[in-house]
């Protein structure tokens, strides 16, 4: 049996303890709620500290190469504009080149063909230096850009600079229509055509490419949510039962320092 005492109240010290916990939970459980993270402090999880701010990086690298991809998507695509414009003019050019044999034409016209067809073969030269914010889009022999299609870079593809010069080179070399054949003309559209197909190749797998990092970010996401994100519902509870506990925390201390009045009463 416990005496009365007045120097040392342990009830009031238990009691104050006790408050001073639940009070911190308390206002841990406000700071949760009122920010929405889960850790506050490193001290809350420093492992899961650690794992989320290892995915939080990988997340915005993830964003960021994305944007890389869809950049490299849209160097494709110009690419391919020109690509495209290149086998108009080759069309062209294999009309004239039948419109050039016709025996009923006289030297004039033939003149007047090769005159288009100059004009034609410039515009092809000039296509060759076309470039993509400062990149040239084309290369005089194999040569490629390597773009990362993984957030940590382990992976890439090689988009190609496409060997427009190699294609047409038959045909920007002639001065007239006189030495251009139709196998000229053919070979040079059926190697527009296979840049073409590659460009596409390359912009398919891209595509994908950019699908499974968006795949790769929400999974992210959900991870690192699972981590650092407040379950409010749950610490809604939790920040109830602190409440409570605090109000009743300070009630009995003030009733555990009230006690020692009995020792008033008896000295009395």
């Amino acid at each position: 049996m416990s005496g009365v005492i007045i120097n040392t109240n342990i009830a009031a010290v238990d009691a104050t303890n006790n408050l001073n916990r639940s009070n911190s939970s308390l206002q841990k459980s406000l700071n949760r709620l009122s920010s929405g993270f889960k850790i506050i402090t490193p001290a809350d999880d420093a492992g899961g500290l650690a794992v989320s701010m290892k995915m939080s990086a990988a997340i915005k690298r993830n964003s960021v190469t994305q944007d890389n991809i869809a950049n490299a998507v849209s160097f494709l695509q110009t690419q391919d504009g020109a690509l495209k414009t290149s086998g108009k003019i080759m069309e062209r050019i294999s009309e004239l080149s039948a419109l050039y044999s016709d025996v009923t034409k006289s030297s004039t016209d033939k003149s007047n063909y090769s005159t288009e067809f100059n004009q034609l073969t410039s515009q092809l030269t000039q296509i060759q230096a076309e470039a993509f914010n400062g990149v040239s889009m084309f290369a005089t022999s194999s040569s490629n850009l390597s773009v990362a299609i993984s957030e940590d870079g382990s992976q890439s593809v090689n988009v190609a600079k496409a060997n427009l010069n190699s294609a047409v080179s038959t045909i920007t070399a002639a001065t007239t229509l006189s030495g251009i054949t139709v196998a000229n003309t053919s070979t040079a559209i059926n190697s527009i055509a296979t840049l073409r197909a590659t460009n596409g190749a390359q912009t398919n797998r891209l595509q994908f490419a950019s699908d499974l990092l968006v795949v790769n970010k929400v999974n992210l996401e959900a991870a690192n949510s699972r981590i650092i994100d407040t379950d409010i519902a749950q610490e809604s509870t939790n920040f109830a039962k602190f409440n409570i506990l605090v109000q009743s925390g300070a009630a009995m201390l003030s009733q555990a320092n009230a006690s020692s009045q009995i020792a008033l009463r008896l000295l009395g």
